[in-house]
């Protein structure tokens, strides 16, 4: 018979939690990262084709190119590439219509390049709760939230706590798996909120069969170094909205007019747009990107069956209806172990598996504790008891 998690030694759960994660990564060697990009000669072809042609800034071919197949992987219109995610979540923020001291709503578990790029637009991160089911933002504590600190006037939406304009509404993917999008949406139609999906962690993931990244107004991509697909620093915006995807590609290019020689603005810009050397990157990235998915969600079906039955921790899944890149595994501990959730990533860094806790959740940092928000109590959970787990894709076979 299993014994309960009661009569478990502490040392005991432990160890059985690092030996069924060393049983997933088998031989690889050590140490194991957390998510590491592999390259190829046909990365390496590209990069210095890229070089030999000297277009190696953000005008070059491999940027439309590398904009043409993002933008037909996800299936939307227009994909604009940008020199990095945050820097592509600010300007779509501030085209959006964001406005120095509105309040956009994200989640306080998140990276914090999302509140961070609030904060660039002059605005303030107003802080929701997410939900297990999902691991994102909780469209039905948002509504009950703004139902309680938002009132209208006019064609705005004020927080009566603070005053502030409420403009918009920041739903992020996390660590893959899909928002309920068709919540969040519901919740910005009722209070007139702007859609702004931050789907940097989920290229390649599916929701209700829309792709990440095609389902709000605008949405932005990342290609860090440890996204699935890299340009080594990059990001894109995506869109449906014609004159949106013009006016982004403007700003986002100095608002430079047109003209065989001269230097005219007609608008204060961002130098945001890609160069042409981390398009040629990214381009031979997207040739594999179905392999590599392809092998994260073996990944993911090895830990999920690696923790089947295992007393003290399981594995996230992903919610039916919905299909995960599984951008990064991530493990649950029983509540009953929560207090040794930094007791377990000793066990494991020393012997080489390079997990890690969630983001700190964004009321916990200093810049962002004062911020508005709804009660957390999930999130608190979340961050108490949620370990990530390497999640490379060539763990399982060359990709």
């Amino acid at each position: 018979m299993t014994a309960s998690l009661k009569t478990l030694a502490p040392d005991t759960a432990l160890t059985g939690i690092v030996g069924a994660i060393n049983e997933v990564l088998g031989p690889a060697e050590r140490p194991v990262g957390l998510h590491e990009p592999k390259f190829t000669e046909r990365e390496s072809a590209l990069v210095l084709d890229c070089v030999k042609s000297n277009w190696v800034s953000s005008a070059g071919e491999y940027v439309n190119q590398f904009e043409r197949t993002t933008a037909q992987v996800v299936g939307v219109k227009h994909a604009i590439a940008i020199v990095n995610g945050t820097a592509a979540l600010h300007a779509a923020l501030v085209l959006e219509g964001v406005e120095p001291g509105d309040e956009v709503i994200v989640p306080a578990i998140t990276f914090v390049a999302t509140a961070n790029a609030v904060s660039h637009a002059g605005a303030i991160p107003h802080l929701v709760d997410s939900t297990w089911d999902t691991l994102g933002l909780d469209p039905v504590a948002l509504d009950a939230h703004l139902a309680t600190v938002a009132v209208r006037q006019g064609d705005d939406l004020i927080n009566r706590e603070t005053g502030r304009r409420i403009k918009a509404v920041l739903p992020v993917h996390i660590f893959g798996h899909p928002v309920d999008m068709d919540g969040v949406l519901a919740v910005a139609e009722k209070y007139g909120l702007i859609v702004i999906e931050d789907a940097t962690e989920s290229l390649g993931s599916v929701y209700q069969g829309r792709a990440c990244g095609s389902i709000g107004h605008s949405a932005v991509l990342s290609f860090n170094g440890n996204k699935i697909v890299t340009t080594g620093g990059g990001g894109m915006i995506l869109t449906n909205d014609d004159a949106f995807a013009a006016r982004v590609r403007h700003v986002t290019t100095t608002a430079k007019l047109k003209h065989a020689w001269a230097f005219n603005h007609d608008e204060v810009g961002f130098n945001y747009r890609m160069p042409n050397l981390n398009a040629a990157l990214g381009c031979a990235q997207m040739e594999r990107l179905a392999g590599m998915i392809e092998a994260k969600r073996r990944l993911a079906a090895r830990y999920s069956a690696a923790f089947q039955g295992l007393r003290g921790a399981t594995v996230f899944q992903e919610v039916a209806g919905s299909e995960s890149n599984y951008w990064l595994n991530l493990l649950i501990l029983d509540r009953d172990l929560a207090h040794l959730r930094d007791d377990l990533l000793t066990k494991l860094h020393g012997e080489g598996i390079q997990a890690r806790p969630l983001w700190t959740p964004m009321h916990h940092l200093p810049m962002y504790e004062k911020s508005p928000r709804s009660s957390l109590p999930v999130s608190e959970d979340m961050f108490a008891r949620c370990i990530n787990l390497p999640s490379s894709p060539f763990l399982v076979s060359p990709v």
